[in-house]
């Protein structure tokens, strides 16, 4: 057992105080499973060893980055598209990582884990599983034929595993409602803990050591440009073409402005938007790839775009743009309004609508004071409702309930989180049904660790 895994999980000790023997609870063995950016998750984890749980992680993307941190990582492989062959081959993977580990509780995100992981872990009686809904993807917001004629079967596949699943975790409450209504939530009921969180002193740490704004826009040509930004995948679904169009709109205003795309284009297949359509926006359009310092870019730049019109869960990029003061420019998918307070934040426009995307980002630029009074709220925004430390918080508590093999009960609590001050953080145990399904009686001890929270 290596770094983040506690030596608390090796054994169950007892202290004597007198006569009294007093035996320490074992913490959970907790697997977290994932897909391809499942290392954006590390902070996450991080923060959850820090509390005494055992954590370990299975994922698509690397193991250098979980090796680094000293967290046991077990690889596997899906594809994020259709592939029955390819789903039977990361279920068997699922089988064998879960009766390796042996978890107490496996927690799933992304829409595929989230109907494979159930399937998995019914192979070992007695393991929680936990699945965090963190949007409907492709699948719910693409008018394609293949989306449409696929969504009965993942509606069909929802309901089926719901009965091997203790828990279900929505970060947003279009979501939440969506399973409500067509009865995929299961027999542990389900609660709102809104994203992954903000890992804010990480953040300020990747812009302190990162290049500085001069830096970065001489090194990109940019001079004094106004720039907008966006980090993303350089996807048709994320709403890159919208944004094209907007561009060459807000250009023909002021032909000063960049907009900058950052974002990986060659993982997306039949989606990507191709070199030539952004090759047709230049010089005002400038796509630079995946880059690994993304705080101290969003520091340089003015406007954040988001044009998505993929139905998203609470977007990381969102509350990142927020955390460097910049106003945003979203669309109206699921999501996005739960981060962006339209007029107070940034705007929400309507996904897919370019002349309504250049007309906020041009009136962010023509009034300048509006627009950094903006960007203040969107900070103070995302470090009151979504700090890292308040959303963990939520989740340990969810983990301790399910570690303390409560009875049976369907409950469905709904809350907003924040960070220590705030009152999430303060109603946590509110925020998590308290009466969750037993999956192994004979765990019945309730785990405490080294927290402190109330739960």
């Amino acid at each position: 057992m290596t770094g983040v895994a506690r030596q608390t999980a090796q054994s169950s000790s007892t202290s004597v105080a007198g006569t009294d023997r007093v035996r320490q609870p074992v913490p959970p063995r907790i697997l977290l499973v994932g897909g391809s950016d499942h290392d954006l998750r590390i902070p996450f984890l991080l923060e959850l060893a820090k509390m005494g749980f055992d954590v370990a992680a299975a994922g698509t993307c690397s193991s250098d980055p979980f090796a680094r941190n000293g967290i046991r990582y077990y690889p596997y492989s899906f594809d994020r598209f259709a592939n029955p062959l390819a789903d039977w081959r990361a279920l068997r993977d699922l089988r064998r990582i879960i009766a390796e580990h042996k978890p107490d509780i496996v927690h799933s995100f992304d829409t595929k884990p989230g109907i494979l992981v159930p399937a998995a872990a019914r192979a070992r009686p007695g393991t929680h599983v936990m699945r965090t809904i963190n949007g409907l993807g492709w699948l719910f917001s693409s008018q394609s034929l293949p989306a449409r004629a696929l969504r009965p079967a993942f509606n069909i596949l929802h309901r089926a595993t719901a009965p091997w699943t203790t828990l279900t975790v929505f970060q947003n409450r279009s979501d939440e409602a969506f399973f409500k209504e067509r009865h995929m939530i299961g027999r542990g009921g389900s609660c709102l803990i809104p994203g992954s969180g903000a890992d804010i002193a990480n953040f300020e740490k990747r812009r302190s050591e990162g290049p500085s704004a001069e830096e970065l826009r001489t090194a990109l040509g940019l001079a004094d440009a106004e720039v907008v930004i966006t980090v993303t995948r350089l996807s048709r679904i994320k709403g890159i073409p919208a944004l094209l169009e907007a561009a060459a709109l807000v250009y023909a205003v002021r032909p000063g402005v960049r907009f900058l795309l950052v974002g990986s284009r060659e993982t997306e297949g039949k989606l990507a938007v191709t070199q030539a359509e952004i090759d047709r926006h230049a010089p005002y359009v400038m796509a630079i790839g995946p880059r690994s310092d993304v705080p101290s870019l969003l520091s340089m730049a003015d406007i954040f775009a988001f044009p998505t019109e993929l139905c998203e869960g609470v977007p990381r990029v969102l509350l990142e743009a927020g955390l460097a003061g910049l106003p945003i420019v979203t669309t109206n998918m699921p999501g996005c309004p739960d981060v962006v307070e339209d007029g107070e934040s940034g705007f929400v426009v309507t996904a897919g609508q370019p002349r309504q995307l250049a007309d906020r980002i041009l009136d962010l630029l023509h009034d300048r004071d509006s627009a950094h009074e903006m960007g203040q709220r969107a900070r103070r925004r995302v470090v009151q409702t979504f700090s890292l430390e308040a959303i963990v918080d939520a989740y340990a508590t969810a983990y301790e309930r399910l570690a303390a093999g409560a009875t049976a009960q369907t409950k469905t609590e709904s809350a907003q989180t924040g960070s220590v001050d705030h009152p999430a953080r303060q109603q946590a145990h509110a925020m998590i049904p308290e009466n969750l399904p037993t999956a192994n009686p004979s765990r019945s001890e309730h785990f405490g660790g080294n927290r402190n929270a109330n739960v």
